[in-house]
């Protein structure tokens, strides 16, 4: 998946030596990742079947950090994925694929220690490692420390783009953006030496020494998870739990409920009426959102119980209740927290406050410029996006835009997460060279 560059003109707009690209991927986390495998399973096909070598893809990704990292300051000792290692990003597409969990796990000479393991659900330690393997092998096809500025449409070509970049310009068929989530804090916090979010954790843990009070807000499976790490790391630290609800939810990852992830209830969320939509998102959200692994929800409380009978109670709760102020003052915090109950609040003085509040999908139009107004829009004002992950265009625009994680209102639970990335990355291959051969 090579891509040879030239400058055209001096107008620093990179193409292939035979033109444009055929995409050019914003973002390489998980799903533009499982994208690139897509590609070059395609191409290693035509190669093999095909001496028409026009029908191969040329592709380039562009990534603004440093190297490939997917949430590594919640890369916590011990954490585990929720879903399955066959839900990797390749396997539900093409279980043969050299790009695998399994074969990672032959590579590395564990396969038969991972089956020893007896779990389908392998720490996010080694998930990772296994992402970063795939994307090494990928190296040459990313530009890594750049960033995009936007995506400009080229005047007198509806069917091309420039995606404009700090390196220059990338002149493509096809864009597609895979930006990611956006870290989620209330309204009016403002992060700070010792006001985190929770996807800096492990980046900024090392500041905080010998720390008397932490508190974390937040119910889901990263407010759990970082209570646990920071209880755990801080010995002599009280850590506190601030949260709406009254206790952990568990999360809902049983047989029957779990089939909302699956690739054909993709296909029956996109053709299913709106007001059916809104029904299964609001009954199925317990599979995602504001929901905690059972095994740690018991592990949490354990603990607790122990230390009232110990006296010792370092690990409290503060439920049915919300932080309404978190102030910095020099090397500590004041926080004020609100019973919602009784309205009671209680002042409070800790060396650090992370706040475990989620994650919001980044608005795919935010690089398009006048691009966006193009657009279509349902009576929501949301963008109209087709089955194949596609947004729906006026005329004007014959260029692809496709979008990956930002279509939660059209494609349903799975957008965001992991379960779909390696059949959705097939589909906008599939897509995508579809079109091209019905504008040859």
């Amino acid at each position: 998946m090579r891509v040879g560059k030239v400058d055209l003109e001096g107008e620093g707009v990179r193409m292939t030596q035979d033109g444009p690209l055929d995409l050019v991927g914003v973002g390489f986390g998980p799903s533009n990742l499982a994208l690139a495998v897509a590609i070059a399973e395609h191409n290693a096909a035509v190669a093999e079947h095909d001496a028409n070598t026009s029908a191969r893809l040329r592709a380039r990704f562009v990534e603004r950090q440093a190297e490939f990292g997917w949430h590594r300051g919640m890369l916590l000792e011990d954490a585990t994925m929720q879903v399955s290692f066959l839900k990797d990003l390749v396997t539900l597409r093409n279980p043969a694929s050299e790009y695998g969990f399994l074969s990672y796990l032959h590579d590395h000479d564990r396969l038969v220690d991972f089956i020893n393991y007896g779990s389908a659900f392998p720490t996010r330690l080694e998930f990772h490692d296994y992402l970063e393997w795939v994307a090494r092998r990928f190296a040459g096809d990313v530009d890594y420390g750049t960033e995009v500025t936007g995506v400009d449409p080229v005047p007198g070509a509806p069917d091309l783009l420039d995606v404009v970049t700090t390196r220059g310009r990338l002149r493509t068929r096809n864009v597609v953006l895979a930006t990611g989530l956006t870290p989620q804090l209330p309204d009016g916090v403002v992060p700070g030496e010792r006001i985190w979010h929770s996807r800096d954790l492990l980046h900024r843990i090392d500041r905080i020494v010998d720390p008397e009070r932490v508190i974390v807000v937040g119910a889901g499976q990263s407010a759990a998870e970082a209570v646990e790490h920071l209880h755990r790391r801080f010995e002599r630290a009280q850590v506190w739990a601030v949260f709406h609800r009254y206790g952990y939810s568990p999360a809902d990852d049983t047989s029957f409920a779990n089939r909302v992830f699956d690739p054909a209830a993709v296909d029956e969320f996109f053709t299913a009426p709106a007001e059916v939509k809104r029904m299964i998102l609001g009954y199925h959200a317990n599979t995602n959102y504001s929901v905690v692994d059972p095994e740690l929800i018991e592990s949490l409380y354990r603990r607790h119980y122990h230390e009232k009978v110990s006296g010792r109670e370092r690990l409290r709760f503060l439920n049915v209740s919300r932080v309404t102020e978190a102030v910095a003052a020099g090397d500590h915090v004041k926080v004020a927290v609100e019973s919602l109950l009784d309205g009671t609040r209680e002042a409070l003085t800790a060396d650090l406050v992370v706040y475990a509040t989620g994650y919001r999908p980044s608005d795919p139009c935010a690089l398009l410029g006048e691009l966006a107004g193009s657009c279509r829009r349902d009576e929501a004002g949301r963008l109209v996006i087709d089955r194949d992950y596609r947004v729906a265009t006026n005329p004007e625009v014959r260029a692809g835009i496709y979008v990956q994680g930002a279509t939660e209102h059209t494609h349903g639970l799975s957008s965001t997460l992991l379960s779909n990335i390696a059949v959705r990355s097939g589909e906008i291959v599939e897509s995508i060279v579809a079109r091209a051969g019905a504008t040859v």
